[in-house]
């Protein structure tokens, strides 16, 4: 089979492993919606959970990944079997024991840490204590997690991704049992039921590592963990790594420092953007996380083997099907907003308020999803061929771009609405009166959308300076084919939109199968347009 041909076998096996955990999240996120709504002590568990994921984020699908495949290609086409086997080791121990450090000082100076990653929570207050109590119970999770994503990198460059890609199932099932645990257990003891969540984070990181270990012992490495702080390939990866924990990660920084920000917001505010980051994951978890990870390996063997053809038609691969899916998942989400809100979430003590919020930050992020998408090849393909710096450079600019643009869309929304003059009139600071102003995390959403693009568009043009990639033929007809494919797509949705409306106000069943209609009529338009333009599955195995 030709190389592009594996890559798109590979990222569909690791699609459709991930499609089983998008689905599993999302009940769970239902289940969340259901049981305690966009409330204080949600947004509290939604910060304490977000501070440990970042880790995930950085170790999974970041720094750590992206310095460490690299390098283990290498070691497999330049070594032998025992020396693969004492980096895993080594590599294993080095980063054991840094975590174990790292959470020791969290869970010891958790106070501190939740008053500079949600600084809106007030000092002293129930929400305080709750967030804070949460995070010393969530941040293990990062060290278990941080070891799974070890194994997993592991894994697939042994082309072994359908479990590491399944494990994320074992996340959303343990923590729906603790959301029934907490209404059936802990809310009849007279215990804060949302802690239940906290602890189903911390089992979850124990079973998503102890699932891999099965598979990483048939291929003879289940590591023996040992320091390697002088080993030659692990100071590469840690060398490797410094930059790349900046370069990698810019997109959940934005998240972290756009999550501190909306805890000055109305309650309820980081519940609603994490809805929204939620429903973002579709797309970018099933597709863009499943090409990134295929396609890391895949460009690292081809840089170790000195094959520059082969490596420029699987990032000309990796563009072209970010284009084809991230174009029409963007017009979906943004099209169909307030449908997928009011059918997946809309439930028990979520109501339509929440629905008309989640529905603005949504319509502003979706804007970025082939940004976002694109950032999964383009990152690669730079940590590919070992060079960790450039990335950095583009990251430090999106973050700054994000910072500025969410200054000055918070200020627009208290100086240019009425209900912040009214606060601002009334007395009340610039901090109180951003609690005040509705649809305020929606400049939020959008700053990160904003960021994205320049994040992308600066790694793209330093893809182009580099010359290691070269387009291949073909590229306007197949931008004309998504076009005419993307019209088609919406004018199928815009249709079906205009004869059904008031999607809140219908009984759950009746949201339901007229969301899987409208996004299946849409679906089949788009493919149908593509089909008939000429474009057939064959033509996406690249070269």
């Amino acid at each position: 089979m030709s190389r592009g041909g594996g890559l798109l076998r590979s990222s569909l096996v690791f699609s459709a492993m991930t499609f089983i955990s998008r689905v599993s999240g999302l009940v769970r996120d239902q289940v969340y919606a259901w049981q305690f709504g966009a409330s204080p002590a949600m947004d509290a568990f939604f910060v304490a959970f977000r501070i440990p994921n970042f880790m995930r984020r950085l170790s999974a699908e970041g720094s750590f990944s992206m310095a460490f495949v690299p390098v283990l290609a290498e070691y497999k086409q330049q070594h032998d079997q025992a020396a693969v086997k004492e980096l895993v080791d080594r590599v294993t121990g080095t980063l054991a024991a840094a975590l174990l450090v790292l959470t020791a000082a969290v869970i010891l100076a958790a106070p501190w840490v939740m008053a500079v990653f949600a600084p809106g929570f007030e000092p002293g207050s129930e929400q305080f204590r709750l967030a804070t109590q949460m995070l010393q119970i969530t941040f293990p999770y990062a060290l278990f997690i941080s070891l799974a994503s070890l194994v997993g990198g592991v894994l697939n460059s042994y082309e072994k991704f359908a479990i590491p890609a399944l494990s994320p199932v074992l996340l959303n099932l343990s923590m729906i049992a603790a959301a029934i645990c907490a209404s059936t257990v802990m809310a009849p003891l007279g215990i804060e039921p949302v802690l239940a969540l906290a602890w189903g984070v911390f089992v979850a990181g124990v079973l998503q590592l102890a699932f891999q270990l099965p598979a990483l012992a048939k291929l003879g490495l289940l590591p023996r963990p040992r320091w390697g702080g002088a080993h030659t390939g692990v100071r590469k990866i840690m060398r490797l790594m410094v930059p790349t924990l900046f370069g990698s990660s810019v997109a959940q920084l934005n998240l972290l420092l756009n999550t501190a920000m909306a805890s000055f917001l109305i309650a309820g505010s980081v519940t609603w953007l994490y809805l929204t980051d939620r429903l973002l994951e579709f797309p970018l978890g099933m597709f863009g996380v499943a090409i990134g990870t295929v396609i890391l390996p895949h460009l690292s063997k081809r840089h170790a083997a000195t094959d520059s053809e082969g490596y420029s038609k699987g990032l000309d691969w990796g563009f072209r099907l970010c284009l084809l899916i991230g174009v029409p998942a963007c017009l979906g989400l943004v099209l169909c907003a307030e449908a997928l809100i009011a059918a997946l979430f809309q439930y028990g003590r979520l109501n339509a308020g929440d629905t008309a919020m989640i529905r603005l930050s949504l319509m502003a992020q979706s804007l970025a999803v082939p940004a976002f998408l694109l950032v999964k090849v383009l990152a690669p393909a730079f940590y590919s061929r070992q060079d960790t710096k450039t990335p950095v450079k583009a990251a430090v600019v999106s973050v700054a771009v994000n910072l500025l643009s969410t200054v000055g869309l918070l200020l627009a929304a208290v100086y240019c609405t009425d209900a912040g003059r009214a606060a601002l009139a009334s007395g009340a600071s610039l901090t109180q009166a951003l609690g005040r102003v509705p649809g305020a995390h929606a400049g939020l959403a959008a700053a990160i959308a904003i960021a994205g693009w320049v994040n992308a568009l600066q790694l793209a043009w330093y893809l182009r300076r580099a010359r290691v990639y070269r387009r291949q033929p073909g590229w306007g007809r197949f931008l004309r084919q998504i076009a005419v494919a993307s019209l088609a797509l919406s004018a199928v949705v815009l249709a079906l939109l205009w004869v059904w409306t008031g999607w809140t106000g219908w009984p759950w069943w009746e949201r339901a199968w007229k969301l899987a209609v409208v996004v299946g009529a849409g679906g089949a338009a788009y493919g149908a347009a593509l089909w008939l333009q000429g474009i057939r599955p064959r033509d996406l195995r690249g070269h």
